[in-house]
Order: C-alpha cells, then structure tokens, then sequence
C-alpha cells in the first residue's frame, strides 16, 4: 500500500480522499485540538501527531521515503477575503512546507489552497515556489478545481498543487481525474430534513434545485455557526434555507418557515460520509466541517498520483 504524511489534516476531509484512494497514512500533523479529536474518533488507528508543522519539520527526515506528502495550509495568507499579505503572513506554511519536502522526498506532493493563490499579484511568489520545488527535483503544476465536478453539491472552487519528479510529471494528466454530476442541494439532504417527519421536506426538496454556495468555516478568531456573510445567506435564503444559525436537530412535524441546516447535513453538503462524525459543540463542529477539504475531490487527484506512482513501481520493476 502506498504511504502518505498530510500537514494540516485539519478534520479529514483531505485524509478521507487519501485513504479512498489507496493510501495508508503514516502520520496526520494537526495543531488543533479539535481537529484531532475528530480524527482520532474516526480513525483510533490513525498516527494524529498534535503539533504546529513548525516543530513536525524539525523530525521530518524520519518519514523519508514516503509515496506522498499531503497538505492543506493555511489559506488566510492568499484569502481574497482578508488581506492577502502571502509570504509576508505569519500564517504562510509553504516555506515549511518545502522544508519538509526536502527532508522526507516523498515521492509526489499535493497541496490544496484557495483559489486566491492563483491572483496576480501572487506570480513571483508562485514562480518561486516552483523553483524551489524544480531545485528539489520536482516539477510542479496546478489546477483550479471545482467540488462540484467531482459529485460535491456546492459551489467550492480550490487550487490543487501536484509536484511529482521530473522523470515522471508528464505521466500525471488533470484530464484524468473523474467527474461525476452533483445532486441538488434538495436533492442531498432530502432525507435528513425529513429525518424527524417535517410535512415541507418534499416542497422544499422541489425548490432546493441547485447547488449550495460555498460553506465557509472561519477561522480560529472570526466567523461562528452560521452559513457565512450577507451574500451568501441570501444565496442559501434563494434555496429555502435560513442561514443566520445552524440548527441541533432536523425540523419537525410542524415546522413553518425556512429550515436551518444542521451539522451533519454541511458535511454532507462538503462531501463527506454520514459515518464521519465531528467531536465537540455545534460552533466547534461547523467549524471543522466549513474549513475541510471535500473528500471526493481529493480521491480524486490522489488516485490519479496514485496511478502514477504505481506505474512508476511496475515500471522500475519490469526494468
């Protein structure tokens, strides 16, 4: 089986796309508690290292020789919805990040960001970290990837990086990666906004026919149990949903009115399993599921590095 470390694993969404694609993990490195309380009451078996990347780095050599090297970092530093300071945030994990790499030489990278990394007037610094990657041997690409194409019933746009040595990059094709249509917003969480016998759900089903906005988590200092600013409230209201609050259980029999979303009707709305569940408050618990990375979507870039790096083993030993 192939082996992965991820940075900032955050509450699974990357790792769950990992392990549907094959890879068994060696460590997850998480500096938030929460987070990795989720992580381990998923997954008991999991290595959860509970530790900032900045001392991770300072032991990376030990998992040298790893297929992959996984990362969601922080996306404050290239936000379009704060300052977009880049290098210059204290937040900026890249500079670890490539450390790290240097250290371990995992066989393929994929580091997952906000599609604010890709504006202009981060060129330089992205043509430096291609650089830096090319210096370790590696050539680096990335995509602008929408959740949404991949099954995710939300409007979720993300940079995906994927580095993989040079003698092998060509192997790796974008094209590749599977599609699948995305269910309404109705659609996904019929059964759970009917779960406790709401007379509406099926009307509401009806008018919820498109996909959601995107789901925004906040950070550790900002944002709270609600389904993100002005705009995008107005944007759930279009689909019957009251976004003000999120709810601690299903409507029921009787409910007027828009319904409220519940925790585990985002993460379905993010991708992830009915099995996976989010330790901690409602606030907490949103939170983890509003910052993941949906796990459809990293299946399936992992799966094609995974086929990439498979035929990489056929190849050397047919060799």
């Amino acid at each position: 089986m192939l082996t992965s470390v991820e940075l900032c694993a955050g509450a699974g969404g990357q790792a769950l796309g990992l392990e549907n694609a094959g890879f068994n993990h060696t460590a997850l490195v998480e500096i938030d508690k929460h987070c990795c309380n989720t992580l381990r009451h998923n997954r008991p078996e999991w290595n959860v290292l509970e530790q900032d990347i900045r001392l991770f780095k300072e032991k990376a050599s030990d998992f040298s020789g790893i297929d992959l090297l996984a990362g969601g970092l922080p996306c404050p530093p290239f936000s379009v919805a704060g300052k977009q300071l880049g290098e210059k945030d204290e937040r900026n994990l890249f500079n670890d990040a490539i450390d790290i790499i240097d250290a371990a030489r995992p066989r393929a990278v994929i580091i997952e960001n906000v599609r604010g990394f890709l504006d202009a007037v981060f060129l330089d610094y992205r043509e430096r970290l291609k650089g830096q990657l090319d210096k370790l041997g590696y050539r680096a690409d990335w995509h602008l990837l929408n959740a949404s194409d991949y099954g995710v019933p939300q409007l979720r746009p993300r940079v995906v990086i994927v580095a993989l040595p040079k003698d092998r990059a060509d192997q790796f094709d974008w094209l590749n990666l599977k599609r699948k249509n995305p269910p309404t917003v109705g659609e996904a969480l019929h059964d759970l906004m009917a779960s406790r016998g709401w007379r509406g759900a099926d009307t509401w089903r009806d008018k919820a026919n498109e996909i959601a906005p995107t789901i925004v988590g906040g950070s550790k200092k900002h944002g709270g149990p609600d389904l993100g600013p002005t705009r995008a409230r107005q944007a759930w209201a279009s689909l019957g949903v009251e976004g003000r609050t999120i709810a601690p259980e299903a409507p029921d029999v009787f409910h007027q009115g828009m319904p409220r979303l519940t925790v585990p009707m985002v993460a379905r709305i993010q991708g992830f399993p009915d099995n996976w569940h989010f330790t901690g408050a409602k606030t907490n618990a949103y939170k983890q599921v509003g910052n993941a990375f949906p796990p459809p979507v990293a299946q399936a870039v992992a799966t094609e590095v995974a086929r990439v790096l498979r035929k990489r083993v056929l190849y050397a030993v047919s060799a």
